[in-house]
């Protein structure tokens, strides 16, 4: 099997219970979160989870007006582009590609079975 050159390289678990999620995935695979600050009202910690082979992630609060989640994320070269070809094999753009100002750039898709996935592509690296 040929690797992707599009890997999954983060993941973020949203729930309106961050201390039971935190402390599920801490005992069952022993990872560290650190906070990061309040994103939409809520805390926002990150995971290096796997270490050196495995993928970074993240445990958000949300406040229980949206269900539960879990998504992964894909880094790709074009976020506008990768939304374009997602529309074109039948998926929906849920949140248009944006850019954050940390240069970060994301949109949120639908595949055509209803499962919710995240493209990005990283910031620019600092001189």
């Amino acid at each position: 099997m040929s690797r992707s050159t599009t890997p999954i390289t983060w993941f973020e678990i949203g729930t309106d219970r961050p201390e039971d999620a935190e402390r599920f995935y801490g005992e069952l695979f022993g990872w560290t979160f650190e906070e990061q600050g309040s994103t939409s009202g809520g805390s926002y910690r990150v995971t290096g989870a796997g270490g050196d082979n495995g993928i970074g992630g993240a445990i958000r609060a949300i406040d229980g007006t949206s269900p539960n989640y879990a998504v992964f994320y894909a880094e790709v070269a074009d976020v506008a582009e990768t939304c374009r070809q997602a529309e074109a094999a039948g998926g929906r753009v849920l949140v248009p590609a944006r850019t954050a100002p940390s240069g970060l750039t994301l949109a949120h898709l639908l595949d055509p079975a209803g499962n919710h996935l995240g493209v990005f592509t990283p910031p620019p690296p600092q001189p």
